[in-house]
């Protein structure tokens, strides 16, 4: 019988997260994986793009690919195009 791998407690725990990764996410009031996985992911990449300065396009690649236990090389990869589209949509992608 194979067992699922164990629900991550802590967003450090998250794949491709760390402890900068929760304390950038603390900074938009992020504290917990059920906090995480509760926003919108774009909502989020908005937040940290008004508040915390260097937030660039692997930021939407790592959230996207940590709420889908992803590389976020592997999302930039196979999702790229779409997410541009996505951000272009609400006024946040880059120029």
């Amino acid at each position: 019988m194979t067992r699922s791998p164990a629900k991550p407690r802590r967003l450090r725990d998250l794949k491709g997260f760390g402890p900068r990764s929760e304390e950038i996410l603390a900074e938009v009031d992020i504290h917990s994986v059920e906090d995480f996985m509760a926003i919108d992911p774009y909502q989020l990449y908005a937040r940290l793009k008004a508040r915390v300065k260097g937030t660039g396009l692997n930021s939407i690649y790592a959230i996207i690919g940590a709420r889908e236990n992803r590389h976020w090389q592997e999302i930039k990869q196979q999702h790229k195009t779409e997410i541009l589209f996505k951000l272009d949509e609400l006024g946040l992608a880059p120029k």
